[in-house]
């Protein structure tokens, strides 16, 4: 079975696959300050919980977005599960076509998500993440990676405001209530997810017009879920994308390593 784990700013989501089939899988908190056998403890004390017996993990993907952390994971790999971990990096051959200068300058998990989504949705398709950042990414009818958009994540946006403007609390993000907010906290609620909804919605506007297709759109990311409901161009949420696309990226690597 293998154990695909996407290291992001904010979250590390992880996945056991037996072959095409999602066994289980889990969503944390980043922690910087992890070691290789945190990240080895970690792993073994999930895997027990859901039953997962610790040996039959014969395989180890990582797509980091976190380089400080990349090699910790890639020693959990070798250590505790005997594995030279398959490392999505930038420059590595995902077997996708990157129409982007340079490149390597696109994040694993963009292309990661790439995949996945050219797999499960077809082409073409705007992917739009919800994570530390929000990214829009677009793939055209003839499975190419042509760029995207990057914006402030809506946890970002949030921060900024709490830092910055000294009269606006912290809040929890949470679902909005009216567009009008009755109160400080309905109103930054308001401000940041139907913002954030919106400026997805224009971006998807403007993006189908470039590339002249009625691109499908799909959402994922930790937040993903909490916004996509407001937006009237999302289509899809797939929480799990990104470790998807991770799993077809180890299933299609050169078969001579993997390291």
């Amino acid at each position: 079975m293998l154990l695909a784990v996407d290291l992001g700013n904010t979250n590390l989501v992880a996945a056991v696959f037996s072959g095409p089939e999602r066994v289980t899988s889990w969503r944390l908190g980043t922690d910087r300050a992890r070691t290789a056998d945190d990240y080895g403890v970690l792993f073994q004390n999930l895997l027990r919980l859901r039953g997962v017996d610790l040996s039959s993990i014969d395989a180890v993907a990582v797509c980091s977005v976190v380089p400080p952390l990349t090699p910790a994971l890639a020693e959990m790999a070798r250590t505790y599960f005997g594995q030279e971990a398959f490392v999505a990096s930038p420059g590595r051959n995902l077997g996708l076509v990157i129409d982007y200068h340079p490149p390597t300058a696109v994040g694993p998990d963009r292309v990661v998500n790439a995949i996945g989504g050219i797999h499960r949705y077809g082409t073409p398709l705007i992917l739009v993440d919800f994570g530390t950042a929000t990214t829009l990414d677009v793939v055209t009818r003839d499975g190419v990676y042509r760029g995207g958009a990057v914006a402030p994540g809506v946890g970002i946006s949030a921060d900024a405001l709490f830092e910055r403007a000294a009269g606006l609390p912290r809040i929890e993000l949470a679902s909005p209530g009216p567009v009008i907010g009755k109160d400080t906290a309905q109103a930054m609620l308001s401000g940041l997810i139907y913002g954030s909804a919106g400026l997805v919605d224009v971006m998807v506007q403007r993006i189908r017009a470039e590339i002249g297709a009625d691109a499908r759109v799909v959402a994922t990311g930790g937040l993903a879920s909490l916004v996509a409901p407001h937006s009237a161009t999302i289509q899809a949420v797939d929480e799990w994308l990104t470790v998807e696309g991770l799993r077809l990226a180890w299933e299609a690597r050169p078969q001579e390593g993997c390291a």
